[in-house]
C-alpha cells in the first residue's frame, strides 16, 4: 500500500493499562484492527487475532505483538459462520484463560452496483456482518463474535 499505513510501529508506546488482560480481535491483521492489536499488546494485553485469509499480514501483526513483549494467538477462518465465532471465543478462554475484551473490527464492503460488478469478476459473493459503525461498512443489531461471547463462559 502506498503511502504505508501507520499502525503505531513507531509512534505508539504504551503504558500498562490493559495489563493481564486477553483480547480477541477480529479483523486484527491489518488496518485498524492491526492498530488495536499492537496498541493493545503494549497496553499489557495477550492478543488473539482473527483474520480471514491474509497469512503474512496476520504473521506480521503478530510479529508486532510479540515485539511488544506479549502473547498473540492467530486464527484464520470466516466471522460470517456463527459456529467458527463460538470456536474463536472458545480459543482465546483456552489460550489466556480468560476473555476480558472482544473487538468487533472484521468488516466487508457495503458494494455499490459498479463494485459489485467487479466483486462478482473478483469471487467476493457476500458480506459479513460486524459491528463497525461507518456508512460503509455493515451493522447489524447483534453480530455473531458478540453472540458468541454473551453465551459463553468467559473464563474456564
Amino acid at each position: 500500500m502506498d503511502p504505508k499505513p501507520d499502525h503505531g510501529e513507531e509512534s505508539y508506546k504504551g503504558s500498562g493499562r490493559l495489563a493481564g488482560k486477553a483480547a480477541l480481535i477480529t479483523g486484527g491483521d491489518s488496518g485498524i484492527g492491526r492498530a488495536v492489536a499492537l496498541a493493545f499488546a503494549r497496553e499489557g494485553a495477550d492478543v488473539l487475532i482473527s483474520y480471514l485469509d491474509e497469512h503474512e499480514d496476520a504473521k506480521e501483526a503478530a510479529s508486532w505483538v510479540e515485539k511488544a513483549g506479549k502473547r498473540v494467538v492467530l486464527v484464520p477462518g470466516d466471522v460470517f459462520s456463527e459456529e467458527h465465532c463460538k470456536e474463536l471465543v472458545a480459543r482465546t478462554v483456552k489460550e489466556f484463560g480468560k476473555i476480558d475484551i472482544l473487538v468487533n473490527n472484521a468488516a466487508s464492503r457495503r458494494l455499490t452496483n459498479r463494485s459489485r460488478r467487479s466483486a462478482r469478476r473478483s469471487g467476493i459473493t457476500r458480506s459479513a456482518p460486524t459491528s463497525t459503525p461507518t456508512s460503509i461498512w455493515r451493522r447489524p443489531r447483534l453480530d455473531r463474535c458478540s453472540r458468541a461471547a454473551a453465551s459463553s463462559p468467559l473464563r474456564p
